[in-house]
């Protein structure tokens, strides 16, 4: 560390390279300390904040043999200007390309051209206005053999081929930052494989980049050439100083030692390991290919971007930094006698000067030396730190120290007072016991603390004075006051509930402000200076008293206690991450699992060397010194317990390479002289079309070809052995490139092991004497082959890069995913990306790949479908979307495709948006994924288009859509996901798309369906808004309740014109109350609400003719016309408009506002006058005269006998009036549109059903019929009508609870059950033992006794209440049924399962355990036959004592079943406690996991299972097993087996009684009922021995339930019980289920029969019952 410098003399270096235009985040270093060249910075904008994506800049120093330096300042011999505006690579490739094109130059890559005609070439490319430096290939002079094949220079342009050369200044840094965020790096390269995809004319871009990711394939005797290799970290500029080259390189999210530490279960998949070791091996292939070797391969090396895409980090590493600096073969670790910055003048130079730290860290050695006192404290917890991953600067993950002592009295070692409990964490003191325990007792998920020990609010108000004003704003308060930090280390201790930090120890800086507004951070009074308080303060640190307890402090924040029952004693309990399977970049790491040894030695002094005990501790071995002062017992039993933890913490040094010397002398392989090749430095590379059948061009079909994907199973293990004996007669490999090999097996090992597979001891065992650890006997057998050829002793018998990219051992899967995937990760614009992957996809990419390679690339691909995008990239993305769909499982499309359509359909106005809207593209959704999970994720969105400012051809889509789909999803569905929602949306900016669909889906379901469903609930929300604008409410209530008014009007108004004359006035006034005369009294409404409520009114009045009118609607207006002519002509009243409102040109006519309610007169007086005639209106109005004569004076109109009102002298007023005809209410009124057989829009794949429903069925009348005919004809069919049964929401209507709140959807429409049954109907001839109800919730499945005893299954379409096919194949009582995913296959059970088409009844197959009685496989096809359907029933009617839960059956008889849908296959419980997996795709049983006696008395058999996560994905994309699987039983016990290896994770006693059903409601969450009269919440996170919520309430056995969100719904005997997982238990802490019994409406009684099945219904808001007695009952 001597030749790097501190953090902070590299920020200024930076600042003043930069022009203090780069904002520096924090440095880079591989010590415990602030020392590093390299740092992550970013752009500043003119305020000062940060503008641009984060970057890695590095420091190099250069000296006068350094290759790199020579490589730049030839760069600048050629070119004086400066820095040109293209890398390296893009001038090489455009130019070439352009030759290429014009003379035919041959390809970089065809050995035939030496460097020599390269060179020639590529300058006769230069012209007059332009210098081209092709600097890589003008450094033949150079003289350094660090490649055995090529010049340094034109390695490193190979390397770093987009590097943009220049002088350093913040002007070339912007440049080159946004060229790499607007991607035109390499933006002409994916362009290029874009035409050769398409067919067109293309380049030698994309040929040259396929070569690169082993297309035809990798060839290591490469030419170097012009374009950036994908898994190699990009170094975007070479920026020159006078003694230093600046290297820029993107900042990634995460490094795979981040991954390894803190997220592990983000590559969780086997696939994903082998497809990040076949990237590390493509770059190294490249790298092998050069000529020299990595040297440095570790996880921390191994850069990962947000997608997990690897990139090689090689700008640090030994041939760049040592070997590239130096002639030198080998990089030494230079051992530093003094730490400092080597920057003349700066104070760190004796703030680090006591200590003794190596620059590498090997957590043994320091162990040793702290145990025994030659480390210090501080320096020991620097260790821990790094280790760790905190790092130094970064204020989001600093290093953190202890607080040792609370600065009230100068510490003193004999005095109590003043001293820290380091037993205790600071959280724990800050907070207090008694406040963790409640906090921990009352979570959702348990936990002590629930942030960090040390938070970025802490470290920033920590280091106040220090910082820039920026940062205080962004991570302290947005407001900067300086009085609000702490004013001295006293009150900074008490306002703290965080840990220290090493500045407070070491740099007397931090307490000097840099603010003018802020004073110094005061020392306490025993200390007059902050440089004695950093001196006694690092003494306390380092004080006996501190050294004997510093261990607790380690434990609590580095050790055991952050994990199990000691995290919970210590009150140490961590809140979990959310989302585990997400990669993380930081995070705390436990370092330990067993208490950490007190030191040995207490006291350390500065220089101390008196202490002559030399233990040399060494894993493994023993630990010998001189004799201790101790007693001897005593210190042998130290040094036993110090030397078992180091070799419990082995993992801590791992080590991923050797050095030579490691190596044992009597290898046993003869090293083979170098190849001829070798020594020419440049090979002979054959031609590209006579290699192996190779196409001398690489087109489309070629690449199709290529990436296609046959059927395969898992690798053949004799093959990879096979292989592997190939590998050790190829050729012999330079020892460094073997031990890049060694490095990447030690990788894949620790990827599987999640441990290191070396250490120093292990791996000096291993060259030594040839034993490998133990752990690798942990490793997969296919994995094991593949490591233990990478790590063979005999390294010249190691296989290659290329020849383990061969290997079997890499599915084709990977390499097909790699192929498409990689072209992605060039730095290229979005858009070209995106029609790279539309194009490739639209040729057959994806479908040649097959469904898994699909999901493996879909991470990659959709992301770029929801960014913003122009037309023509909709297009594209659109494209791409459309090829997901079609090659993805519904797995895999639920999980990855419809979270990118959400975003897409959430997001403002897109051409995308509305081709997503379209018919076809939605159905081939609800196709795939069914329609449960269309209603759940897609179907909200589409409403949501349709409200709050929306766009027009937006709405317009989502409008066809609606009505559309509503036929197919039923009445009940309809109402409640599609017409609730839009009346919800009333008042909330719903535009008049929105009213069309409630308009037409009407007359698309008929008259009765209007009069039923729809305006009962119009009538309500009228009433409710009357309600509220005669209230005292807030403001925003009183302008939502005005706008939902007219929406309802407007409602109104397109309804009326479907249903008949009488129909409408019988609606209207059926509460002896004209819902628009109702409007029209109130005068606390809003003159725009009266404006369109009386032009409703005349409308509707010329459409049901002047009798009706005459009849019905004049009576209801008297009193509206005598109000008005005794009010004051003159005032506004009440009614004026008194706030903004804002309505929509369609919605109010603004050319004609009223401008107070007296207007009312002129809008209605004459109208009616005009259709009832003056006389009748006079004789009906006793205040004629006065509203004439108001008229008359007001707006100069008077009744002529014409019949005509007079017109002469008053222009200029009739002018302004509203015109009261049919089209003056709407220019826009789609019902009358549809009324005449115009506009309608029909998808086309139910263009006839939709005309057949609306002609043929009637549902629209003749004109020419008389009315008392339709109205007869209309009963008689509305009871024959499909869901005739189905009751009007409107009877549960609430309006506060329903209407005028903020929130999204599925939060605003709670579902109240009422306990009531809507509709009953007889399905079985005895109990109704099991119900399955299809996605759909048009379909139901019961099971049931039948005549016979034998059990029987219905098919019933909910639509008209009907049976329409059954299966008859069961000979015993069916206890059990499942629908399949598959299409069309159900599985029952009666101790056997019958799996059978539901749509024929067709037996497809029986399965059966061998001990099984013969009679369950007696001729199961002909059974059916066999049933006497007239036959009595005498079964008992209690399924408790009947069945096969009573019987004396065979143990293996299967008694229930659970399906895994997303893998397709049944866990079937049997009569033994035992569970058989069955295959229902492949039609055969798998495995069985016998289980042993739960109890000694009474055999136990399974009763109830469940699962978690069959539904769920990883986030990788990979369809996830279910993490465990949960078997209750019929004693009360329950328990708990991990599904990938059947071993038992828990086993407890769930309940005193049979447990009738289990429900995984969420994966930590799992509910169960059972004959004890109880249902029991399981809290998995909260461990076993936890209690679980317990619903009490039932008098009865608990037969059944089912969930819905987070509701219960129950069934015990004849009651159901209704509970809730979110209300909160009594004032005694108990949960309380309410019990009721159903109500029967139609008989005014409440049922009584014996409940024994139910399921819910959820988007119908209904749930479905079975009784004993045969009858399925369907309730709300």
């Amino acid at each position: 560390m001597e030749d790097e410098p501190c953090f902070e003399c590299l920020q200024r270096r930076f600042q003043s390279d930069f022009s203090n235009k780069l904002i520096f985040s924090y440095g880079v270093s591989d010590s415990g300390l602030p020392f590093g060249s390299g740092a992550v910075v970013q752009m500043a904008n003119p305020n000062g904040e940060a503008a641009s994506a984060e970057f890695i800049l590095v420091c190099m120093p250069t000296h006068a043999n350094d290759c790199l330096a020579k490589y730049v300042d030839e760069y600048f011999m050629e070119n004086p200007e400066g820095s040109y505006k293209e890398g390296i690579g893009d001038i090489i490739v455009s130019e070439i390309n352009q030759h290429q094109a014009e003379v035919g130059v041959p390809n970089l890559t065809d050995e035939t051209a030496s460097s020599d005609s390269l060179l020639n070439r590529s300058e006769s490319l230069l012209n007059g206005d332009r210098k081209i430096i092709l600097a890589g290939l003008r450094s033949r002079s150079s003289k350094c053999n660090h490649s055995s094949r090529f010049s340094c220079s034109r390695m490193i342009s190979a390397l770093a081929p987009v590097a943009r050369i220049g002088i350093c200044s913040d002007f070339i840094f912007e440049e080159l930052a946004s060229d790499f965020s607007s991607g035109s790096v390499e933006d002409h390269v994916l362009c290029s494989l874009s035409l050769l995809i398409e067919g067109k004319a293309t380049g030698r871009d994309s040929i040259n980049f396929l070569n690169l990711v082993g297309i035809p394939s990798f060839n290591e005797d490469i030419f170097p050439g012009c374009l950036m290799h994908p898994n190699i970290a990009p170094i975007l500029g070479m920026l020159k100083t006078s003694d230093y080259v600046n290297l820029v390189l993107p900042k990634a999210p995460y490094t795979l030692e981040n991954i390894l530490h803190y997220s592990p279960n983000a590559l969780n998949s086997e696939w994903h390991m082998k497809f990040l070791i076949y990237q590390l091996l493509s770059a190294l292939a490249y790298i092998h290919g050069l000529g020299v070797t990595h040297g440095n391969i570790c996880p921390s090396n191994v850069m990962l971007t947000d997608s997990c895409w690897s990139w090689l980090r090689i700008c640090d590493n030994p041939w760049l930094r040592s070997n590239l600096s130096s002639g030198n073969e080998e990089c030494a670790i230079i051992s530093s006698s003094r730490l400092g910055c080597f920057i003349a003048g700066c104070p760190s130079q004796d703030l680090y000067a006591d200590l003794k730290l190596s620059p590498s860290i090997d957590w043994h050695l320091n162990f040793d030396r702290w145990w025994r006192g030659d480390l210090s404290n501080f320096e020991y917890l620097l260790i821990l730190n790094r280790l760790a991953g905190r790092r130094w600067g970064d204020h989001t993950f600093h290093t953190v120290m202890p607080w040792v002592i609370d600065f009230s009295i100068k510490p003193d070692e004999n005095v109590d007072e003043g001293w820290r409990d380091l037993s205790k964490s600071k959280w724990r003191l800050a907070k207090g016991d008694e406040q963790l325990d409640f906090t921990y007792s009352t979570s959702e998920i348990p936990h002590h603390v629930s942030e960090e020990c040390l938070s970025e609010l802490a470290v920033c108000s920590y280091k106040a004075r220090r910082l820039p004003l920026s940062v205080l704003r962004l991570a302290v308060r947005s407001v900067y006051e300086p009085n609000e930090y702490p004013s001295n280390m006293q009150r900074l201790y008490q306002w703290t509930p965080d840990e220290c930090i090493p500045e407070f120890y070491c740099d007397p800086q931090i307490f000097r402000s840099l603010h003018s507004g802020m004073a110094d951070l005061a020392v306490p009074s025993w200390a007059r200076s902050p440089e004695e308080f950093i001196k006694v303060h690092r003494d306390a640190l380092e004080s006996d008293r501190v050294s004997c307890q510093i261990h607790h402090w380690i434990d609590i924040t580095f050790g055991y206690k952050m994990s199990g029952q000691a995290a919970l004693a210590a009150k140490n309990v961590m809140l979990p991450s959310t989302e585990p399977m997400m990669p993380r970049s930081v995070g705390r790491r436990q370092l330990f699992t067993q208490p950490h040894p007190t030191r040995q030695c207490a006291t350390w002094k500065t220089g101390n060397s008196t202490n002559k005990l030399a233990v040399h501790q060494c894993q493994g071995s023993e630990l010998v010194g001189e004799k201790p002062l101790l007693p001897q017992t005593v210190y042998l039993q130290d040094l036993e317990e110090a030397a078992a933890f180091s070799e419990h913490a082995w993992h801590l040094s791992p080590l991923y390479c050797y050095h030579p010397k490691n190596l044992a002398d009597d290898v046993s392989s003869v090293e083979e002289p170098p190849s001829e090749s070798s020594k020419k430095g440049i090979s002979k590379t054959p031609e590209l079309g006579n290699k192996n059948g190779v196409p001398s061009e690489i087109d489309l079909n070629y690449l199709l070809d290529y990436i296609e994907v046959d059927d395969e199973g898992s690798v053949g293990y004799q093959e990879l052995l096979l292989w592997r004996q190939k590998s050790y007669c190829s050729k012999a490999l330079s020892e460094d490139v073997a031990k890049d090999i060694f490095s990447v097996g030690c990788i894949l090992a620790e990827l599987h092991l999640r441990r290191p597979l070396f250490d120093s001891t292990s791996l000096a065992m291993y060259l030594e004497n040839g034993i490998l650890p133990g752990l690798i006997q942990e490793l997969p057998p296919h994995t094991k082959a593949l490591v233990e050829a990478c790590i063979l002793k005999d390294w010249r018998r190691r296989p290659s890069a290329k020849s383990l990219f061969e290997s079997p051992y890499f599915l084709t899967t990977v390499r097909s995913s790699y192929l498409f995937v990689a072209p992605l990760q060039l730095l290229a614009k979005d858009g070209s990306h995106l029609r790279y992957a539309a194009n490739f996809a639209k040729q057959g990419a994806l479908k040649a790949m097959r469904a898994f390679g699909a999901e493996m690339c879909a991470p990659y691909c959709l992301p770029l479908v929801v960014a913003p995008l122009s037309d023509t990239e909709a297009e594209w993305a659109y494209i791409l979307l459309k090829e997901f769909l079609k090659c993805l499982k519904s797995k895999a499309v639920k999980s990855l495709v419809l979270p990118a359509i959400q975003k897409i359909l959430q997001a403002s106005y897109s051409h995308l948006k509305v081709s997503l809207l379209q018919d076809s593209f939605v159905r081939e959704v609800w196709n795939r994924v069914g329609k449960q999970t269309y209603l759940e994720m897609v179907h909200p969105l589409v409403i949501s288009n349709l409200f709050v400012a929306p766009h027009k051809s937006s709405a317009s889509a989502a409008s066809v859509l609606l009505i559309g789909f509503s036929e197919e999803l039923g009445v009940p569905i309809t109402v409640h996901q599609t017409v609730l929602p839009l009346i919800h949306c009333f008042g909330k900016g719903l535009c008049t798309d929105g009213i069309d669909v409630l308009v037409r889906i009407g007359g698309l379901f008929g008259e009765n369906f209007i009069a039923r469903h729809i305006l009962p609930l119009l009538k309500n929300v009228v009433r409710y808004c009357i309600d509220v604008s005669s209230m005292n409410k807030p403001e925003p209530m009183q302008s939502w309740s005005a706008l939902a008014l007219i929406d309802c009007l407007m409602a109104f108004e397109g309804l009326v014109t479907v249903l008949p004359k009488e129909a409408v006035v019988k609606e209207l006034t059926e509460d002896q109350s004209f819902v628009h005369v109702m409007v029209l009294m109130q005068a606390n409404l809003e003159i725009p609400v009266l404006q369109v409520a009386a032009n409703y009114l005349i409308a509707l009045c010329q459409r049901i003719g002047p009798d009706l009118t005459a009849f019905h609607v004049l009576p209801k207006l008297k009193e509206l016309f005598d109000e008005l002519a005794f009010s004051q002509e003159t005032a506004n009243g009440s009614g004026s408009l008194g706030r903004a409102l804002k309505f929509s040109k369609s919605k109010v006519d603004e050319d004609a506002q009223m401008g107070s309610r007296m207007d009312l007169v002129l809008l209605l007086y004459p109208s009616f006058a005009s259709l009832l005639g003056i006389e009748k209106l006079r004789q009906c109005c006793a205040t004629w005269l006065l509203l004439e004569q108001y008229l008359l004076r007001c707006h100069n109109w008077k009744w002529e006998h014409t019949g005509e009102s007079s017109r002469t002298g008053a222009e200029n007023i009739s002018a302004n009036r509203p015109i009261f005809s049919k089209g003056s209410v709407s220019e826009y009124n789609p019902a009358k549109l549809l009324l005449n057989g115009v506009g309608w829009s029909i998808p086309q794949s139910q263009g006839i059903r939709g005309a057949k429903n609306l002609i043929a069925q009637k549902r629209f009348y003749s004109l020419h019929q008389d009315p008392v005919q339709r109205h007869a004809a209309s009963s008689s069919i509305g009871k024959r009508e499909p869901w005739f049964w189905f009751p009007s929401p409107a009877a549960s209507w609430d309006g506060p609870d329903f209407l005028g709140r903020v929130g999204g959807l599925k939060d605003e429409l709670p579902w109240k059950i009422r306990a009531s049954v809507i509709h009953s109907a007889r399905a079985h001839h005895g109990a109704l033992r099991s119900l399955a109800v299809c996605q759909d919730e048009c379909t139901v499945f019961t099971a049931g006794v039948g005549p016979g005893f034998k059990g029987t299954i219905q098919r019933w379409e909910l639509t008209g209440i009907d049976c329409v096919s059954g299966y008859y194949g069961h000979e015993e009582v069916v206890n059990d049924i499942c629908i399949l995913s598959s299409s069309g296959r159900v599985a029952s059970c009666d101790g056997t399962i019958h799996i059978w088409n539901s749509q024929t009844g067709k037996l497809i197959k029986v399965f059966s355990e061998p001990s099984a009685d013969s009679l369950h496989l007696a001729s199961p096809l002909s059974s059916a036959s066999k049933i006497n359907n007239d036959q009595a029933n005498m079964l008992n009617p209690n399924s408790l004592t009947s069945g096969i839960l009573t019987s004396a059956f065979d143990g293996s008889l299967y008694t229930c079943m659970h399906l895994l849908e997303s893998v397709e296959k049944l866990v079937v419980g049997t009569g033994n406690g035992s569970l058989r997996f069955i295959d229902v795709v492949q039609g055969q049983k798998l495995h069985l996991w016998r289980s042993e006696s739960i109890d000694s008395g009474f055999p136990s058999f399974v009763s109830a299972v469940c699962s978690c996560g069959s539904d769920r994905m990883q986030v990788d994309g990979a369809s996830a097993l279910p993490s465990w699987i949960a078997a209750g039983f019929s004693s009360g016990s329950c328990r708990l087996l991990d599904v990938r290896s059947g071993n038992l994770i828990a086993s407890w006693r769930a309940h005193d009684g049979y447990i009738t059903k289990l429900a995984a409601r969420e994966d930590h969450l799992l509910v169960s009922s059972s004959l004890d009269r109880t249902l029991r919440i399981w809290d998995l996170r909260r461990g076993w021995s936890a209690e679980p919520i317990i619903f009490r309430g039932h008098t009865d056995g608990v037969s059944g339930f089912s969930v819905w969100g987070q509701d219960i719904i129950s069934i015990s005997k004849n009651k159901i019980g209704l509970s809730s997982l979110s209300r909160s238990a009594d004032e005694e802490g108990q949960h309380w289920v309410t019990p009721q019994k159903l109500y029967m409406p139609d008989r005014g009684t409440r049922h009584l029969s014996v409940l024994s099945s139910i399921s819910i219904l959820p988007f119908s808001r209904l749930f479905l019952v079975g009784t004993e007695d045969g009858y399925l009952r369907i309730c709300c």
